[in-house]
């Protein structure tokens, strides 16, 4: 009997250890970069777009977001949504040859848009905030990358101003938001931006809530899986008794 019921615990051990590995495998998070949301927009038109904010420190807060339009794609359209708690300011930058816009030409440009918190509103640990803006007409070009600087109440500052990951190369330690651009007509995903020039904040379910609901049917069908596993035991053991057991086994049980 001693035998059966170490049996039977030392499975059940093991069970709830690949239960658990399975588990922390499937959500653990990956690296928490500054992104641009959705990450990809039509060329010619407005992008609804956001830049994502994820405080990584476990002690510090995130207390100002900088965030550098480059140079090689001027945009002749640029708005931020206000941001509670939040100020802004826009710098700006001359052109040569003009951008142009419904017709006119625009010979000054956004160059860079810095986001500062006020009083109790910077982005603690473990949350995150999302910073909106309206652009556009968006270049016809594969791609805009934004450099970001990110600053810590401890006077940290996170330089997110890799280039892209390059076919079959490694990841960069600390990658800029890049927003991919498709031809217009071309198929875009679901969550891309109309091509409207007001701001809204984007919704951040665009790949968290999916991931989540993954993960948590993944989790559901594997507790399910454990607790069955577990009245199986215990069936077992009724079964066991009632059959014959020796009264006063449950003395050899180990009390560790």
């Amino acid at each position: 009997m001693f035998r059966h019921r170490r049996f039977a615990a030392t499975a059940a051990a093991l069970t709830l250890g690949a239960v658990a590995t399975a588990v922390f495998g499937f959500v653990a998070p990956a690296s928490a970069h500054v992104t641009v949301n959705p990450r990809e927009a039509t060329q010619g038109g407005y992008g609804r777009l956001a830049f994502r904010v994820p405080n990584e420190s476990d002690t510090a807060s995130t207390t100002k977001l900088e965030v550098f339009l480059p140079e090689n794609a001027p945009l002749g359209s640029v708005s931020t949504m206000p941001v509670p708690g939040w100020t802004v300011a826009v710098e700006k930058r001359q052109v040569d040859p003009p951008v142009q816009v419904h017709g006119s030409e625009i010979t000054e440009v956004v160059s860079k848009i810095t986001w500062t918190a006020g009083d109790g509103a910077a982005i603690a640990p473990g949350t995150f905030q999302e910073f909106p803006v309206s652009m556009g007409p968006l270049p016809e070009i594969d791609q805009i990358v934004f450099k970001a600087l990110q600053t810590y109440s401890d006077g940290a500052v996170v330089r997110w101003i890799d280039p892209p990951q390059q076919p079959g190369g490694e990841e960069p330690a600390a990658p800029a938001p890049v927003l991919t651009l498709t031809a217009a007509g071309a198929d875009t995903p679901t969550d891309a931006p109309t091509d409207a020039p007001a701001a809204a904040p984007s919704d951040d379910s665009d790949d968290e809530d999916g991931n989540g609901l993954a993960v948590g049917l993944g989790v559901a069908g594997l507790l399910a899986g454990l607790g069955g596993l577990v009245l199986g035991g215990l069936a077992f053991a009724r079964t066991r008794r009632s059959s014959g057991a020796v009264p006063g086994d449950e003395a050899a049980t180990p009390t560790s």
